[in-house]
């Protein structure tokens, strides 16, 4: 183990965060997930995927542990977004 930012506790430091959110992204953004046909041909087009699902976990997402979205917890919004709100036309 090593610190790669920051001055973290080494005895408690683990990777089971950083795989758990891999493996969610990995179930919601199919593009992720080998062996399909829904791979995007352009970066920009993974780009685009990727920040639509972050956006929709930490604003619209009630996460059971939190009992409110992440965006919710860490202040930087007062209420859950509803997914028109996110998308927008």
């Amino acid at each position: 183990k090593r610190a790669v930012q920051g001055d973290p506790d080494m005895e408690a430091a683990n990777t089971s965060y950083v795989e758990r959110l891999n493996a969610t992204t990995r179930q919601h953004v199919r593009r992720l997930t080998r062996l399909t046909h829904a791979f995007s041909k352009k970066l920009e087009n993974l780009k685009a995927a990727l920040a639509l699902h972050f956006a929709y976990y930490n604003f619209v997402r009630i996460h059971r542990s939190l009992r409110v979205t992440p965006a919710m917890a860490a202040g930087v919004t007062d209420r859950a977004w509803a997914l028109e709100e996110l998308v927008v036309r």
